[in-house]
């Protein structure tokens, strides 16, 4: 799978965080408003692409051809993608009405999403935004559009993409994932004030970007290559493994934490005395990015091959070093406790 890299949407985040930082006298909030600026510029992406999505799907949906729909699947994917760099953050305005498991609800052991796509595909009901919003977080996201795109049995049955009702269906989703998208950006916008105002956001953000490292580590990485659970390889263990995404994917929530995370972090780091950790954590996410260009392909290929495992073992290694820097060595010196983190799917 050729590597996308995608261009995160700036707007007027950055033009204004130097103002940000301006009305703020004492540098204990810097980082934060770095955190504020980087996170809202992430939330942004998401929703312009997601927007796209939802226009993409509602143009192939009106006049189909093949071309088309390899197009919605590209919109697919760079939106995805675009929520794979702010899906660490767990906490604040995505903490509202189960946002983080409406745009992916995963893990999805019972194969919930194909089960209610089923359900409301079975007769000619409307597909409204009411049964959408009705449905639960299964059907609300990436999952349920991806199921719709890529999934090789329901996309060789009678209900099949450009069926109208499975059509009605991918566009109220999509729909529904631009307006989730849009309000998030708001809603993290005018969260500025109370993100900079209470010094708990600190340790908040970086026990978000700890738990963001474990998930990636644990269940997306270590799960499926059968080092977790029962010991057997299985794709069906990684996320958005129908599209073939699961690894891009963990490129991007890769790159969304070194790019919306650790500038505010290193900048706290080198407050409290700890430049050269904050230097060592830099290289190692370049160690672990550059495992990518050989991975961004689907990973069931990687674990049916012993000799092509060996790469996914390589950066397995990577991304257990990085998080052993975050987790142990960067948060024993900032004093940072784990907590509790709710998005990990238990």
């Amino acid at each position: 799978m050729k590597r996308l890299t995608l261009t995160l949407c700036l707007a007027s985040t950055l033009a204004t965080a130097p103002l940000m930082a301006a009305s703020t006298k004492s540098t204990d909030t810097d980082y934060r408003t770095q955190w504020h600026s980087d996170i809202l510029t992430g939330y942004e992406s998401l929703s312009t692409q997601s927007q796209a999505l939802a226009e993409q799907a509602e143009t192939y949906c009106q006049s189909p051809t093949s071309e088309g729909l390899e197009k919605t699947k590209q919109a697919w994917l760079e939106a995805f993608l675009a929520w794979q760099q702010v899906r660490f953050v767990d906490f604040g305005p995505v903490e509202h009405g189960n946002r983080a498991w409406q745009f992916q609800f995963w893990p999805d052991p019972k194969n919930l999403v194909a089960r209610k796509a089923s359900y409301l595909l079975k007769d000619n009901a409307a597909i409204t935004p009411e049964a959408i919003n009705e449905s639960g977080v299964a059907v609300q996201g990436f999952p349920m559009a991806e199921y719709l795109l890529y999934d090789q049995t329901f996309n060789s049955s009678e209900r099949a993409l450009p069926v109208d009702h499975t059509c009605e269906l991918l566009v109220a989703v999509t729909r529904h994932i631009a307006g989730n998208g849009e309000t998030l950006a708001h809603d993290w916008n005018s969260f500025q004030s109370d993100y900079l105002g209470n010094d708990q956001y600190t340790d908040t953000t970086i026990r978000a970007a700890m738990a963001g490292l474990e998930i990636l580590e644990e269940r997306r990485l270590a799960t499926p290559m059968g080092l977790r659970g029962n010991g057997k390889r299985s794709v069906y263990s990684a996320d958005a493994w129908r599209s073939g995404a699961s690894l891009i994917a963990a490129d991007a929530s890769v790159q969304g934490l070194k790019n919306l995370f650790l500038p505010g972090f290193s900048k706290l780091l080198k407050e409290k005395g700890q430049a050269d950790l904050a230097e060592d954590i830099n290289q190692q996410f370049n160690e672990v990015l550059e495992n990518f260009p050989e991975l961004d392909r689907p990973m069931a290929p990687l674990l049916a091959d012993d000799n092509a495992f060996r790469s996914l073992q390589s950066l397995y290694i990577d991304v257990t070093q990085l998080t052993a820097l975050v987790n142990d060595r960067a948060a024993v010196e900032l004093g940072v406790v784990r907590g509790f983190n709710s998005s990990d799917g238990d």
